[in-house]
C-alpha cells in the first residue's frame, strides 16, 4: 500500500509539471517590489487551437500589493513589478492595460511585458498608496483574458520627516520650594514619517537646556523639578529647552527643539521685616480732629500678592490706646489714626510699638520662625492756642411755663485748657434768643428767664451760648443748650370712660373682671404716668379691689366668689387716679360692677334681676309674651283706680256750697320732731292738751293713769292766737277774693279723743287702761275691741310671772 501511493504521488507531480511549465512567466527583477501569486479558477476563455466555445482555464496572475520607494532621485522610472498572466506564452500575443488612481501619470506599464515604472518621485506623507486596477486583452481582438484585477502599490517610508512641537513654545509654572520631582508640564512631538514602519517615527526626549533645575522623561515628555528648594526671591523665571529625537534617539536620527518657559509661584516664605534702625517719630498739634492720620510706616515683605500682605497692630502699653494703625491695602503701609483727643497739658509725646505680620500663613515654613516684625513709634504733641472748650457737647434744661422773670433755669461751664488758662466770658448769640427769653451771668454762665415763658406759645427754645477767652476774644466756641417749657398740670385725671361692668355669679377670687384706663386733658399726653389705687376708707370692701398694672391701666379683682343677684344687683367701687405731673393731681372715679349670670365659660347671659324668678327653657317669645300680658293689667288696674278717684272725687264736690272747695295748702312739711327752728312749733299745739304731766299716747305707761281733768274750753292764748291770724288775712292784699277756709291747726272741742299725738307722750311704758275706748262712741268700737284684748293678754302674762 505505501509503494502504491508514492508511485501515486510521482506521476502526479510529474503531470503538474508538465502542464504548467509552458505558462510559468519569468521571474520579475530583484527589488523592493513584490509580487504574490497564487492559482485560481477563471471564467472561461477562447479555446485554443480553433477549438469553438469556452472552457475553464486556470489563471496564473493574481496579486496583492506592489511596494515603491519613497523620495526617489534616480534619472530613470523607478520600477514598480511585473503583470503577467498564465495565458501568456510571449508571442505578443497579450496586451497588458493599467487604470485607476495615478494611472498614465504617475504609474505607466508596458502593454507586451507587462512592467510597471513610477514616472515620478512619491511622498508617503502625502499619499502613502494608490488602488489601481490591470487587464490582460488578447492584442488581435481586444477581448479580455482574464478578468480585471485591482492591486494596490505602497510607498514605502524613509525617514524624511523630523519630530515637531505643534504647541509650542510652552509656558508653564511651579510653586517655589517645591520638593524634587514636582511636576511641571508635560511636552509633546509628532512625526509624520510611518510609525508601523522602522523606527522613523519613534521620539525620544531629552533636555538641552534648564539643567539642573528641571529634567524630562524620555518617553513621556514630561518635565519635573531636578532641584530643591528654588527660591523664587533669587530667581523667578527659567528657559529650558526640550529636544525629540526620532530613530529612538540613535545616531542618524532627525531632531525637533521647543522652549518651556517655566516661571516659579510665590509661596510665604519670608516674613515682613522693618529696617533695622526702624524708629519713626511724628510731631503733630494738639488740635488734630480725632481720626486724622499722623503718621505712616511699612514692613517690606520679599513675597508677592496676598503673601505680602501686613497687618499691623499697636502694643498695648504707654499710649497705644491714643492711636489706632490700618493698613493701606495698595502699598502694604501702616497708617497711624489718631483715636483719641489730644492734649498738650496733659501728655506731651506718646512712645509705643507696631506690629507687622503676615495675613496668610503657610504652615510649612511656619518652623523657620515668627512672621512678624516690631518697629517703634513717637508720637510728639504741640501746644496749640485753641478756644475754651465746654464740658458738655451740649445743655438741655427745663422750666415750667409762668415762672417769675429773672429765675435761674441752668448754668454752663467752659474751661481755657491751654497753660495760660484764660478766663471764659459768656454770652447768648443774639440770632438765636431774638425776643430775649433768656438772660446769661457773663463770668458765672447760669441762664435766667427774662420774661414770662408760655409753652402753648413755644414749648422749646434753642439757644446758642458764646464762650470767649478773655485775653484772646478771637478764640471762642459755642455750645447748643435746648430749654423745654413744661407744662404746669392744670386737670386731674379721670377715667377714659364710664366703666360699667359685670361680674359672673360663680366668679373666683382674685379674677380680674375688666380693666380699665384714665386720661388727662394736660399736655403731653405721651409722657403721662398714673397711678391707680383704692380709697383708704375703702379698706373694708370685701367685695372687690384694685390692682395697679403700671402701664397706665388697672383691672377690677374680686376679693371673693359667690356673688348673688337676689342679695345685691348693683355694686359700685371708688377708684383714686393720681398723675405724675406738677403739682400732682388726683380725682376719685366710680366704676359701676352688676352682678350678672353667666355661662360656664364666663360668657355673660344675663344681667336682669326678675330673670333669676323666670321659669328655665322659656322662649323669647313666651316672655314677650308673658310681659304684655303683665303690662295690659296693669293698665285695666290703674283705669279702674282712676275711675273710683274720679267717682269718689265727684261725690264730694257734688254740693257746690261745700266750703272745703278753696283749700290753701302751705307745702312746707318741717323737719320733724325735732326740727325747732323751721316753724314755731306753738301753732300746732293743742289748747286743751297743753297740761302738766300729760302721758305719751304711743308709749304704754307703766302705772296707772289718774282720772283726766276736764278740759278748758276758753285759753286766752289760743283766742289771742286766732284773732291775730284773722287780723293778718283780712289785710293781706294777696289774699283771693273769694272766701275761703284757713286752717289754724285747731283740732276744737268736737272731739272726745282729745288729740291723738304721740309728741306728748311720756316716756315711760306704763299699763294704761283702754276701757274708755268703749264710752267714746260706735266709732271707736273696733279700736276698743284690739286694746282690750291687748290688755287681757298682758294681765294673763303677767299673772303667770307672778305665779312662778
Amino acid at each position: 500500500m505505501l509503494t502504491r501511493n508514492c508511485l501515486l504521488l510521482f506521476l502526479w507531480i510529474l503531470v503538474n509539471e508538465g502542464s504548467v511549465s509552458s505558462l510559468h512567466p519569468p521571474s520579475p527583477p530583484l527589488g523592493r517590489g513584490r509580487t504574490g501569486r497564487e492559482h485560481a479558477r477563471s471564467s472561461v476563455g477562447p479555446m485554443r487551437n480553433g477549438a469553438a466555445g469556452f472552457q475553464r482555464v486556470k489563471r496564473g496572475w493574481v496579486w496583492n500589493q506592489f511596494f515603491v520607494l519613497e523620495e526617489y532621485m534616480g534619472s530613470d522610472p523607478q520600477y514598480v513589478g511585473k503583470l503577467h498572466t498564465d495565458l501568456d506564452q510571449g508571442d505578443s500575443a497579450v496586451k497588458y492595460t493599467l487604470s485607476g488612481e495615478g494611472a498614465g501619470s504617475i504609474f505607466t506599464i508596458d502593454q507586451t511585458t507587462g512592467d510597471i515604472h513610477a514616472l515620478r518621485s512619491l511622498d508617503r506623507e502625502e499619499k502613502p498608496y494608490y488602488t489601481l486596477r490591470a487587464q490582460a486583452v488578447d492584442i488581435n481582438t481586444n477581448r479580455p483574458l482574464e478578468p480585471e484585477s485591482e492591486f494596490v502599490i505602497k510607498v514605502q517610508d524613509i525617514n524624511d520627516n523630523e519630530p515637531k512641537f505643534l504647541e509650542g513654545p510652552y509656558t508653564a509654572s511651579v510653586p517655589e520650594m517645591s520638593p524634587v520631582g514636582t511636576y511641571v508640564t508635560q511636552v509633546t512631538a509628532t512625526d509624520a514619517d510611518d510609525p508601523t514602519y522602522g523606527n522613523s517615527a519613534r521620539v525620544v526626549y531629552s533636555i538641552l537646556h534648564g539643567q539642573p533645575y528641571f529634567s524630562v522623561d524620555p518617553k513621556t515628555g514630561v518635565i519635573k523639578t531636578a532641584l530643591p528648594n528654588m527660591d523664587r526671591e533669587v530667581k523667578e523665571q527659567y528657559q529650558v529647552l526640550i529636544q525629540a529625537k526620532d530613530m529612538g534617539g540613535q545616531l542618524g536620527g532627525l531632531a525637533g527643539t521647543t522652549t518651556v518657559n517655566i516661571s516659579l509661584s510665590d509661596v510665604n516664605d519670608n516674613p515682613p521685616r522693618f529696617s533695622k534702625s526702624e524708629f519713626a517719630q511724628y510731631s503733630i498739634p494738639e488740635s488734630s480732629a480725632v481720626g486724622s492720620a499722623v503718621g505712616k510706616i511699612k514692613a517690606h515683605d520679599l513675597d508677592i500678592g496676598k503673601n505680602a500682605e501686613v497687618e499691623y497692630t499697636i502694643v498695648p502699653g504707654d499710649g497705644g490706646a491714643m492711636f489706632d494703625i490700618t493698613t493701606n491695602e495698595h502699598n502694604q503701609e501702616g497708617i497711624i489714626v489718631l483715636k483719641r483727643p489730644l492734649d498738650y497739658e496733659s501728655k506731651k509725646a506718646y512712645t509705643f510699638k507696631v506690629d507687622a505680620s503676615n495675613v496668610h500663613l503657610d504652615p510649612r515654613f511656619q518652623s523657620f520662625g515668627a512672621f512678624k516684625d516690631t518697629a517703634t513709634v513717637k508720637i510728639n504733641v504741640l501746644d496749640v492756642d485753641e478756644p475754651p472748650v465746654f464740658n458738655k457737647p451740649s445743655y438741655v434744661m427745663d422750666v415750667y411755663e409762668d415762672t417769675p422773670a429773672g429765675t435761674i433755669i441752668g448754668a454752663v461751664t467752659a474751661q481755657d485748657l491751654d497753660a495760660s488758662s484764660s478766663p471764659v466770658r459768656y454770652s447768648i448769640d443774639w440770632k438765636s434768643d431774638m425776643d430775649s427769653y433768656f438772660d446769661i451771668d457773663p463770668v458765672e454762665g447760669t441762664i435766667s428767664t427774662n420774661e414770662l415763658l408760655d409753652r402753648e406759645s413755644i414749648s422749646q427754645h434753642n439757644i446758642s451760648v458764646v464762650a470767649t477767652k478773655l485775653n484772646s476774644p478771637v478764640l471762642t466756641s459755642r455750645v447748643a443748650v435746648t430749654v423745654h417749657v413744661l407744662d404746669i398740670n392744670e386737670f386731674p385725671p379721670e377715667l377714659a370712660s364710664p366703666y360699667e361692668t359685670f361680674v359672673c355669679e360663680h366668679s373666683k377670687v382674685g379674677q380680674v373682671i375688666q380693666t380699665f384706663s384714665a386720661q388727662d386733658q394736660d399736655l403731653p399726653s405721651a409722657g403721662q404716668q398714673f397711678s391707680f389705687r383704692s380709697p383708704k376708707d375703702d379698706f373694708k370692701n370685701k367685695n372687690f379691689t384694685i390692682r395697679d398694672f403700671g402701664n397706665n391701666t388697672a383691672g377690677i379683682v374680686t376679693k371673693r366668689a359667690g356673688f348673688r343677684r337676689r342679695l345685691q344687683e348693683i355694686y359700685f367701687l371708688p377708684v383714686v387716679i393720681d398723675d405724675n405731673g406738677y403739682p400732682p393731681k388726683s380725682s376719685t372715679g366710680t366704676l359701676t360692677i352688676r352682678v350678672c349670670g353667666c355661662e360656664s365659660d364666663g360668657s355673660l347671659l344675663t344681667c336682669s334681676a326678675e330673670a333669676i324668678f323666670l321659669p328655665v327653657g322659656l322662649s323669647t317669645g313666651a316672655l314677650i309674651a308673658i310681659l304684655l300680658c303683665i303690662v295690659i293689667l296693669l293698665v285695666i288696674v290703674v283705669l279702674y283706680v282712676g275711675l273710683r278717684r274720679q267717682k269718689k272725687k265727684e261725690t264730694l264736690m257734688s254740693s257746690k256750697e261745700d266750703v272745703r272747695d278753696n283749700v290753701i295748702h302751705y307745702d312746707d312739711e318741717g323737719g320733724g320732731e325735732e326740727d325747732t327752728h323751721a316753724f314755731d312749733m306753738g301753732t300746732l299745739r293743742n289748747p286743751k292738751v297743753v297740761k302738766e304731766n300729760l302721758y305719751r299716747r304711743d308709749v304704754k305707761p307703766e302705772m296707772k293713769r289718774g282720772p283726766r281733768p276736764p278740759v278748758s274750753q276758753d285759753s286766752a292764748d289760743i283766742r289771742d292766737f286766732i284773732n291775730q291770724r284773722l287780723t293778718e288775712h283780712d289785710t293781706d292784699n294777696s289774699a283771693p277774693p273769694y272766701d275761703s277756709l284757713a286752717t289754724y291747726a285747731y283740732e276744737g272741742d268736737g272731739s272726745v279723743a282729745e288729740s291723738l299725738s304721740s309728741i306728748e307722750s311720756v316716756a315711760i311704758d306704763l299699763e294704761e287702761d283702754y276701757d274708755y275706748l268703749s264710752d267714746w262712741g260706735p266709732r271707736f268700737k273696733t279700736l276698743a275691741g284690739i286694746f282690750g284684748e291687748q290688755s287681757e293678754t298682758q294681765s294673763d302674762s303677767t299673772t303667770m310671772e307672778n305665779t312662778h
